[in-house]
């Protein structure tokens, strides 16, 4: 059984700097793009950022300068380190792995997802 599993996630003071982390099971993820979605209005889940195979970054503009991606093929997990931190990054962050970094919801394994809440 594949199965995705966040961590990291809590309440932070605005200006914080949780780490998240995806830990997958059930099969090796090496050959996938892996990354982070999270809930936005109007959306069910809009991109925040992603790593391909090759270790090559893609993040959202919202994010971009906050957050950085990364993964070890070794342990099969993908991190998402967050930085300077702002109430409007409150969500649930989910962790996805997926064969197509430019279509990552296709054929997409999903985690159930951490709760990242920020307070002002």
């Amino acid at each position: 059984q594949v199965q995705l599993v966040e961590s990291g996630g809590g309440s932070v003071q605005a200006g914080g700097s949780p780490r998240l982390s995806c830990a997958a099971s059930g099969r090796t993820f090496s050959t996938y793009a892996m990354g982070w979605f999270r809930p936005a209005p109007g959306k069910e889940r809009e991109f925040v950022a992603a790593i391909s195979s090759g270790r090559s970054t893609l993040y959202a503009d919202s994010v971009k300068g906050r957050i950085t991606i990364s993964r070890d093929k070794a342990k099969n997990s993908v991190y998402l380190q967050m930085d300077s931190l702002e109430p409007e990054d409150t969500a649930v962050y989910y962790c996805i792995a997926s064969p197509y970094i430019a279509f990552m919801t296709t054929g997409a394994y999903w985690g159930q997802g951490t709760q990242v809440t920020v307070s002002s």
